[in-house]
């Protein structure tokens, strides 16, 4: 099913108390908005700007230390599936607490670099299918269960929210820095 065939089902942005202040900096990128929407236009802004730049581009980062738009994209597609995970527990009342996690092991373990970028763009594209697909069977009130995520309170809704949040982070640095 190609993603334009998805239902455009949407829910509100989660309000403050539902996540930690730290998410606050993704949470504040977003406008209310539909939710399938923005993750399909995101999916057509990472398309556009790799169009736009040279080959080789993606494997070279802005400065030392930094990571290349490869490991960037790769760090998106992994937090994207982290939190998915747990919004689909947290959705279906699991009150596990859920660990956080370091993101630069994951970076570096998944020697995104040695990915050809058409893959990496590939896998980001169906995590995005992914997401819209478990957001049509989700019931209503399961948007706000609240479940606990590296210690603290957090909403169904808000762990989703985060991912176009956190997108649009991180493609701001790949416009600006990159």
């Amino acid at each position: 099913m190609e993603p334009s065939h998805f239902y455009m089902k949407t829910f509100s942005l989660p309000y403050k108390g539902e996540y930690p202040p730290y998410y606050e900096t993704y949470i504040s990128k977003l406008a209310e908005a539909n939710f399938s929407e923005l993750l399909l236009a995101q999916i057509e802004q990472v398309k556009t700007l790799l169009s736009s730049k040279p080959a080789g581009w993606e494997d070279t980062p802005y400065a030392p230390g930094k990571w290349s738009p490869k490991e960037v994209l790769g760090h998106c597609i992994d937090t994207e599936r982290i939190m998915t995970f747990r919004a689909l527990c947290i959705a279906r009342g699991d009150k596990s607490f859920f660990p956080g996690f370091d993101q630069d092991p994951y970076v570096t373990q998944g020697q995104f670099d040695d990915v050809p970028m058409e893959l990496l763009l590939a896998d980001f594209v169906n995590q995005r299918k992914a997401i819209l697909s478990l957001i049509q069977t989700l019931p209503e009130p399961s948007f706000q269960e609240i479940g606990n995520a590296n210690g603290n309170p957090m909403s169904t809704r808000a762990l989703l929210w985060i991912i176009p949040g956190h997108f649009m982070h991180h493609f701001q640095v790949l416009q600006q820095a990159y």
